[in-house]
């Protein structure tokens, strides 16, 4: 454990990145030997809609990360936060708490407020207009949800009293788990369930893609699966019935452009009054 901590400690740019690419390569290959669905559209285009979309995220990331930085930094010194409350606690116990508590309030809950208030639906619809599920979709975020999510990780930064290692840790296991429960990857059913009680697996994960409610408002979260489970946001659906997408943007033209993708945070919203009628 003390060298994990000792190397996310000091991990450099160059590492996080090769995490971030390295998962999709990964993931990549092995969706195209083993996949849960044979998808008739042109990878290479649809890749890049959503790499450049990674990219515009990297680069959120990457302006505002000094206020990650001095946020970790200040709830250590300032002894603040639930972790730096606690009596004194096994190192793994420690970071295995701090990391739930993270995925808690950096995933699962700006996931949960991002379909319940329309301003910010908007803004993530753009990811659930992807009508082919791969490992590239997982960063299929438009800019304007990268900083709203890069508030709610600041947020639960200072709440869970995080210090930096384990938002470097925390931040590489989200990328590497977001890839793996997109991938368009075919498990065996019994470990894919099994999985799903520890972790989001991909066919839990793939049900919050269905085109319509209340699938689409269902199983929100990223790393951990007991929020959902606790919460009752927990679902499931037959692979077979899956049809992903979101009933408002089913055309090409809407979810297979990057030019429009970028401008439906601020359409007018007849995507918020057709998700209600569902």
């Amino acid at each position: 454990m003390n060298e994990i901590i000792a190397y996310f400690s000091t991990i450099p740019s160059s590492h996080r990145s090769l995490i971030l690419v390295g998962g999709i390569t990964i993931f990549w290959l092995i969706e195209n030997t083993f996949p849960l669905f044979r998808m008739q559209y042109r990878k290479w285009h649809h890749a890049g809609i959503n790499i450049f979309f990674t990219i515009t995220t990297i680069i959120v990331n990457f302006i505002l990360a000094f206020i990650l930085i001095k946020t970790a930094g200040w709830t250590t010194e300032n002894n603040f936060g639930i972790l730096q409350w606690l009596p004194k606690i096994p190192i793994w116990l420690y970071a295995i708490l701090g990391l739930l508590l993270l995925d808690l309030i950096g995933a699962y809950l700006v996931h949960f407020i991002e379909h319940k208030i329309k301003f910010l639906w908007r803004f993530h619809l753009i990811h659930h207009t992807d009508t082919w599920i791969d490992t590239t979709t997982a960063n299929r975020h438009h800019p304007g949800e990268s900083i709203i999510r890069f508030l709610f990780t600041t947020a639960g930064v200072l709440i869970v009293g995080s210090p930096m290692w384990m938002v470097f840790l925390y931040q590489s296991l989200s990328v590497i788990a977001s890839q793996f429960n997109h991938a368009n990857i075919s498990l065996p059913p019994k470990l894919d369930n099994i999985l799903s009680y520890f972790i989001v697996s991909p066919n839990m994960h793939k049900v919050h893609h269905h085109y319509v409610l209340p699938y689409t408002d269902s199983n929100y979260g990223n790393i951990f699966s007991v929020w959902d489970r606790l919460f009752g946001t927990f679902t499931t659906l037959p692979k077979e019935e899956l049809i992903y997408g979101v009933d408002t943007h089913m055309a090409a033209d809407e979810h297979n452009k990057l030019k429009n993708l970028l401008k439906i945070p601020f359409q007018k919203s007849r995507s918020e009054k057709n998700k209600q009628n569902h």
